[in-house]
């Protein structure tokens, strides 16, 4: 709910139409239709509700309607769902004949100021830069030297427990939790979108052997989406190159994605499957350190969190991260025996009803 004043509204409209403005009524829609007598309501601005701006320039009227969006579990959650529905009717009522016409887009402040987004054109964010080094090079010189460092071990149990602690901040909204479900199937960056765009006609993978998993996905998505007792808060994409390490086990990390709720596995496929996929990569199964790396972090997160249940659920969530490892978009230097071995990991983590953490390596033939 937002509180508006009747200058706030008179200057955004002045400094959209470059003149004076007098406001005469700011009010109910309907209600406007029963007492047409000017009345300014100004208290108390209702999301998702159309509200009646009259005013005048030059001692001519104008009438528009002031509205958002309502907040709900139709891809409405975050504001910024609400923010992308909003610009895109912006760029598209106009071109529309016939159609009421867009006026402007725009934003209110935490002041009640509304501020106007007409002239955008691409949108930005700016972020602090921090320090530190992508923890994607700890892995690649671990390849590389094909032993562990103290610190090695060391860094992968903080890891561990940053998202036992993370994941151990609860929040009973249900429907957050049936969307990330919806979104792991159906959003652009993950299953769906994943295998729209990867190419045809490639020699480590068939199309039907896409459409299986994305079919399994599907499976897995209507049998998960109840548990909603465990949506958990969730960074959304916790892998080695949005992880910097400063020195030591401090670290920081970067680009949280898809929302603030989600399922915690989410968050430990992430980061794991990266300890398999180093490993096929330099011995062509799971072994050595990176066998250290991955059951270090399962036994840790274990211990801080109890939760066994993570691998009746992790499956999808490996299917998705292995689509993205195995695209030729996203990794163009593999060999299609690597890749092979990927979605022979998807194909088959798909088909267990539990995952067997310290027997990986079934998974990959």
């Amino acid at each position: 709910m937002v509180s508006l004043n009747l200058k706030s509204i008179q200057e955004y409209i002045s400094s959209l139409y470059g003149l004076k403005v007098k406001i005469t009524y700011f009010g109910d829609l309907e209600k406007r239709k029963e007492h047409l007598k000017p009345k300014l309501k100004l208290k108390g601005f209702g999301y998702g509700k159309p509200y009646l701006l009259e005013f005048k320039i030059r001692n001519r009227r104008y009438e528009a309607i002031l509205e958002t969006m309502r907040k709900d579990s139709f891809g409405h959650d975050y504001p910024s769902d609400r923010a992308q529905n909003l610009i895109l009717a912006y760029q598209t009522y106009n071109k529309l004949p016939k159609h009421a016409k867009a006026l402007d887009v725009g934003v209110f402040t935490k002041k009640g100021k509304l501020k106007s987004l007409g002239d955008f054109d691409e949108f930005f964010i700016l972020v602090e830069k921090v320090e530190g080094k992508e923890y994607h090079y700890d892995l690649e010189e671990i390849a590389s030297k094909d032993f562990l460092q103290p610190l090695d071990i060391l860094r992968c149990e903080t890891l561990s427990n940053y998202l036992a602690k993370i994941h151990s901040k609860r929040k009973d909204l249900p429907e957050l939790y049936i969307r990330r479900f919806r979104e792991l199937v159906g959003h652009g960056e993950c299953v769906m979108g994943l295998i729209d765009n990867y190419p045809s006609n490639l020699d480590f993978v068939n199309e039907g052997e896409l459409k299986l998993i994305e079919k399994k996905c599907v499976d897995w998505r209507w049998k998960l989406k109840n548990k909603t007792y465990r949506l958990c808060q969730v960074h959304g994409d916790f892998h080695p190159w949005n992880i910097l390490f400063l020195k030591d086990t401090k670290f920081r990390v970067l680009d949280r994605s898809r929302g603030e709720w989600g399922e915690a596995a989410d968050d430990v496929s992430s980061l794991t499957i990266n300890y398999l996929f180093f490993a096929i990569q330099t011995k062509g199964k799971l072994e050595g350190p990176f066998k250290k790396l991955f059951e270090t972090f399962m036994e840790k997160y274990l211990e801080k969190t109890g939760d066994e249940e993570i691998f009746e659920v992790i499956q999808p969530f490996y299917a998705w991260r292995s689509l993205v490892l195995a695209s030729p978009i996203w990794y163009p230097t593999l060999t299609s025996e690597t890749r092979r071995k990927i979605i022979n990991f998807a194909l088959n983590v798909l088909d267990v009803e539990k995952f067997e953490f310290k027997h990986v390596n079934q998974y990959f033939g």
